[in-house]
């Protein structure tokens, strides 16, 4: 029931959009962390342009899920996981919080790994030796809270190999035409699934979508009134639409730059540590550490964000919250962090782990899209704020489309 008496329509000030954005920029992390990275210079060197339409498609998609499942921690209280313990039968509640935290720990090894080589890169440290540090320095900054003393110092880094790469295209060749062309214009070269699927994978991360639940929800918003719930879906479709915007940019950037430095010259890209080369017109001798401190920062970024979307996913089935003073949500990190550290040693290719991971990730996307809009559509759970038609449509349309992909990749892939 809405509140009785005259609805004022929320303005939306500068101070108070800032008062109130920050879970979209937390979730938007998943633009630029390692897996998409390795997705999108592979995806540049090997097909030029031509994956732009996937990072354009994921983009859209991304802000669409996001958007849509922070209203249902706003409107209830409830994140996704805590959802499909109270709502869903036992064992349907169990397959998809056991397959979304699969995803988040083949999301856990991608960033350790991609710190690893950073380390390697910096120091000369050996993969397996950068892997246990980092998941023991992850670990170590989650269960304290301290990682927000180096919050700045990861922003930083990272906007600043961000701002690399968008400068880096005014002193590369571009043919901006078919830039724009490939940006909108779906196309599938032979053997490009795997990539296509990782670059969708690396952007649209199920585990997000549990953890941007549990950031909204966690501010208890359900329990103001509705015209305050209101103004809050405004301020985070805000907040999740310019931190998306950002991470679209910039991973465009990266398969712009890297077509036109290795697919243009037939450089072929064996390491993710070759990467460094694209911003040598931009930083000379001193790419290589920029780049190699960026990766290092956003890994750690990445998997302090992918340990919380564990920790969040795990206590749901308590029905709890995301608190790490709790038990439950220091075992959902540890069930994170370790398995992503014991797979890491089965490992032969680094590369091609980064890339399989990734994929991993889109095709557990649908079990957990399919479930969040039966969620954010039902009258029963959501009241006044369910999906209105309109929205259901693109949701379905979406979903549908991200499982069409992940069918194809599984034609190509066993043929």
């Amino acid at each position: 029931m809405k509140a009785s008496g005259k609805q004022h329509k929320p303005r939306l000030t500068a101070v108070e959009i800032i008062k109130y954005i920050g879970p979209g920029f937390l979730a938007a992390l998943a633009f630029i962390d390692p897996g998409n990275w390795a997705a999108n210079v592979v995806a540049g060197s090997l097909y030029g342009y031509s994956m732009l339409w996937v990072v354009t498609l994921s983009t859209f998609i991304f802000i669409l899920f996001q958007h849509n499942v922070a209203h249902l921690g706003i409107a209830t209280g409830y994140c996704l996981s805590e959802a499909a313990t109270i709502f869903l039968k036992p064992w349907i509640s169990r397959s998809i919080i056991l397959t979304a935290m699969g995803a988040t720990i083949a999301t856990a090894m991608a960033e350790l790994l991609g710190g690893a080589i950073a380390l390697q890169m910096l120091f000369g440290l050996p993969l397996a030796a950068g892997m246990v540090l980092l998941s023991v320095f992850t670990v170590f900054l989650l269960f304290t809270n301290s990682y927000r003393k180096i919050e700045r110092l990861i922003i930083g880094f990272v906007a600043l190999i961000g701002l690399s790469f968008i400068l880096e295209l005014s002193l590369v060749h571009v043919h901006w035409g078919q830039v724009v062309a490939a940006s909108v214009v779906p196309d599938f070269p032979k053997g490009s699934m795997l990539i296509i699927l990782s670059v969708l994978g690396s952007v649209v991360m199920p585990g997000n979508l549990f953890l941007h639940s549990e950031i909204i929800q966690s501010r208890q918003i359900n329990l103001e009134s509705d015209d305050f719930r209101d103004k809050q879906m405004k301020y985070e479709f805000l907040d999740t639409t310019f931190s998306t915007f950002v991470g679209w940019a910039i991973n465009s950037a990266m398969i712009v730059v890297a077509a036109s430095i290795f697919y243009a010259n037939r450089i072929q890209i064996s390491e993710l540590s070759q990467a460094h080369e694209m911003l040598k017109p931009v930083l000379g001798d001193f790419a290589s550490f920029v780049f190699a401190s960026a990766l290092l920062l956003s890994a750690v970024a990445s998997a302090i964000t992918v340990g919380m979307a564990g920790g969040s996913i795990f206590t749901g089935v308590f029905g709890e919250p995301y608190d790490i003073k709790d038990s439950h949500t220091k075992a959902g990190v540890l069930l994170t962090i370790i398995p992503a550290l014991l797979i890491f040693f089965l490992v032969r290719n680094p590369l091609s782990a980064l890339i399989y991971s990734q994929a991993i990730m889109s095709m557990q996307l649908p079990i957990t899209i399919f479930f969040q809009i039966y969620v954010t559509s039902s009258k029963k759970i959501m009241g006044v704020y369910r999906n209105s038609s309109f929205t259901n449509i693109l949701l379905w349309a979406m979903g549908l489309a991200i499982s069409i992909l992940n069918v194809m990749f599984l034609i190509e892939f066993f043929k």
